[in-house]
């Protein structure tokens, strides 16, 4: 089988690089038609046309992609090729719901959506990160149910993986202080103000922990206002990707998200896997995404409202309770290694197609 990535996507994004390695390593043939995202579209439909290589059997639109999406649905066509569409978010959902960069009312609302609503209609096959983001792809834009399929975005194995030895350093040993790690891009669906919140009570109760949150963007100076004056908090700034597996082990925690919006109530983000790929015990707040794939104290920790107070009781507690968190830690990994490795989806993503090849 032969599968084509086509569009102006990023390589190094983690949802389509995962699923290119996991493709690859289940015997598919993966090539790659791609531009710059940094082109507008009419720029780069040229640019794609050109790049075309030999006839594959599907093209996979990538995460994002979907100006792409009209090209790909009229090339498909001219060639019988399926495509596929991970759109990853819905354009609408992420920049008219989760950031309100307009309202939605607005001609952009409008527009936002129209394009979404076209990408899904040239698509024949839609891939969901969560069921939970399938059912609002479906309810919003009134997809049936049978062409959107479900395919975590799982992570990469290779890159994000425990020590060697087995060891559990943290940094306890080293400075004291029980090191409780937060990476992102200060997405309004993280929550990292109540992170920060958290931070403020659980100084209270115990000054060794230590909160560090690594990541810039739109929250970022809001966020920081709210921690002026703790000494538990430590902002690292934006860090490459290459780091952050080191800033990973040597944290004693890592945390998801917390955000209270719609959009973060539906999405598994890429830092969950890729903690508990390192064997570290997550928290992260209970939502409807991350209760498809994970059980609180046996392969995570969920939070509850009021989430800041829920956060530092959390936090406590696995700081207190060590066999609670190494076996959180330990059954965490054991899932994700077995279940959302990039051969682990790149195995289901096949499943997926040849089953609607059946039908």
């Amino acid at each position: 089988m032969r599968i084509t990535f086509f569009g102006a996507y990023d390589p190094a994004y983690p949802r389509s690089s995962v699923i290119r390695k996991g493709l690859r390593l289940n015997g598919v043939d993966v090539v790659e038609c791609r531009t710059s995202p940094r082109f507008k579209f009419w720029a780069r439909y040229p640019l794609l046309m050109l790049g075309r290589r030999r006839s594959p059997d599907h093209l996979f639109v990538p995460e994002f992609c979907q100006k792409d999406m009209p090209l790909a649905g009229f090339l498909g066509l001219l060639s019988a090729r399926k495509v596929i569409f991970d759109p990853l978010a819905a354009r609408f959902e992420t920049k008219i719901v989760d950031w309100q960069w307009r309202s939605t009312d607005a001609p952009a609302a409008w527009w936002n959506f129209q394009i979404d609503r076209a990408a899904f209609a040239s698509a024949g096959l839609i891939l969901a990160d969560t069921a939970a983001h399938k059912a609002y792809y479906c309810q919003t834009y009134g997809l049936k149910p049978a062409k959107v399929e479900v395919l975590p975005v799982g992570y990469d194995d290779e890159f994000f993986r425990p020590q060697e030895d087995g060891a559990r350093p943290g940094t306890r040993g080293r400075t004291g202080r029980f090191e409780v790690l937060f990476c992102g891009s200060f997405l309004p669906l993280h929550g990292a103000e109540v992170i920060v919140e958290a931070a403020k009570i659980a100084a209270a109760e115990d000054p060794a922990i230590h909160f560090k949150l690594v990541g810039s963007g739109r929250t970022l100076g809001a966020v920081r206002e709210r921690a002026a004056g703790l000494t538990n908090v430590e902002f690292l700034g934006w860090r490459p990707a290459g780091e952050i597996p080191a800033l990973i082990e040597a944290a004693d925690i890592c945390l998801g998200i917390f955000g209270r919006t719609d959009k973060a109530r539906r999405v598994v983000p890429h830092k969950i896997f890729q903690s508990l790929g390192m064997r570290k015990a997550l928290i992260t707040a209970r939502t409807p995404a991350a209760e498809e794939f994970f059980k609180h104290e046996e392969t995570l920790f969920f939070c509850d409202e009021p989430l800041a107070e829920s956060l530092a009781a959390a936090v406590l507690k696995l700081k207190n309770d060590a066999v609670l968190r190494d076996g959180i830690a330990d059954r965490g990994y054991a899932l994700v290694k077995e279940e959302y490795s990039p051969k682990a989806i790149g195995r289901r993503l096949l499943e997926i197609i040849k089953r609607r090849e059946k039908i």
